[in-house]
């Protein structure tokens, strides 16, 4: 990927951000999950969809209960900062998809 490409998903990453910051439903785990979102999705060399596992994310995101990882995953994509695809499979993974907006 060009450093143009780069700097263009790195734009869009800080406009998301931005906007969870104005968001009164946004937690720290939220954040914090969407971070290791885009951790991911760049060591996937920026494609879409890209895939996860809880695991990875958990362990990204620090967040240490699985129940608040669904929350959060599922209220993500809720409230549109994702689009998750969950695949019920632990290896294979669930695929996320950014928002074309």
């Amino acid at each position: 990927m060009t450093e143009t490409g780069i700097h263009n998903k790195a734009e869009d990453y800080s406009k998301l951000v931005n906007r969870m910051s104005a968001d009164s439903r946004m937690l720290t785990t939220h954040v914090s999950l969407f971070t290791a979102l885009f951790v991911c999705w760049q060591h996937g060399g920026f494609s879409s969809p890209f895939a996860v596992t809880r695991k990875k994310l958990m362990a990204y995101s620090r967040i240490a209960s699985i129940a608040t990882y669904h929350k959060c995953i599922k209220e993500l994509d809720a409230f549109g900062y994702i689009r998750y695809q969950p695949s019920y499979h632990p290896i294979r993974g669930s695929l996320v998809y950014w928002p074309s907006d």
